[in-house]
């Protein structure tokens, strides 16, 4: 009868502590790697929200963990703000957090309402607003239909001439409907209508050639100036 031989195979007990000593090492690694905090916090984009003030909203103020801190929550968060139409946060070499914001542009004052007005429609209350936004002021009431054309003319006004604006009226006679009365800082009056608006961008070459003279400024029917003293 036949004897049946069995081979005995040797654990190779130091390649198992080898493996397992690598595969420990690495976990650590890891585990350490994702407790790393933010190194520093950038925020870019900013006129009127301060910077605290967006890091707060964006839950990173306290330097989260770089790696665990989800980029896209961040900028949901920081949207939910009135005055941010868009944020993005990058994340940097050097375990940095560049947040990049596009604010509304507040556009004019709303007396009727007692809103602040935003290139996008969106509206802002008096109370709700502990900023100084330096914007003129709507002081009646204008149509829905006039009010959207309305806001989205003043939208195309550049900032150095809407920062010249201190009043604004709606005056529509029996020719225009979509007839304004603009009061400027410096004395002058601008009649304007709406499919002209964008005329008022062309107000500090129109000064040059006032000669210091103060008076009303008809850019609704023709270009014409009538003097005031």
């Amino acid at each position: 009868m036949n004897k049946k031989i069995v081979k005995k195979r040797k654990l190779k007990v130091g390649n198992f502590f080898l493996t397992l000593l690598i595969i420990t090492g690495l976990s650590f690694c890891v585990y350490f790697c994702i407790q790393i905090p933010v190194s520093n916090l950038i925020v870019e984009g900013t006129t009127y929200l301060n910077d605290d003030d967006v890091l707060e909203l964006g839950g990173v103020i306290d330097y989260p963990k770089f790696f665990l801190t989800s980029a896209k929550s961040v900028s949901k968060k920081i949207e939910t703000s009135p005055l941010v139409h868009k944020a993005k946060l990058k994340k940097e070499f050097g375990f940095v957090f560049r947040i990049i914001i596009e604010e509304k542009r507040p556009l004019f004052f709303d007396e009727s309402s007692k809103n602040y007005v935003f290139d996008d429609g969106g509206k802002l209350s008096e109370n709700q607003n502990n900023m100084n936004f330096r914007v003129p002021r709507l002081l009646n009431y204008v149509p829905d239909k006039k009010y959207s054309k309305f806001i989205e003319n003043m939208g195309k006004v550049n900032l150095d001439t809407l920062s010249k604006i201190g009043d604004i009226e709606y005056q529509p006679n029996d020719f225009d409907k979509d007839r304004f009365l603009l009061y400027m800082d410096d004395g002058n009056m601008v009649y304007l209508t709406l499919t002209k608006f964008k005329m008022i961008n062309h107000y500090n070459d129109v000064l040059q050639q006032l000669e210091g003279h103060h008076g009303i400024l008809y850019l609704d029917n023709g270009n014409h100036f009538k003097i005031m003293e």
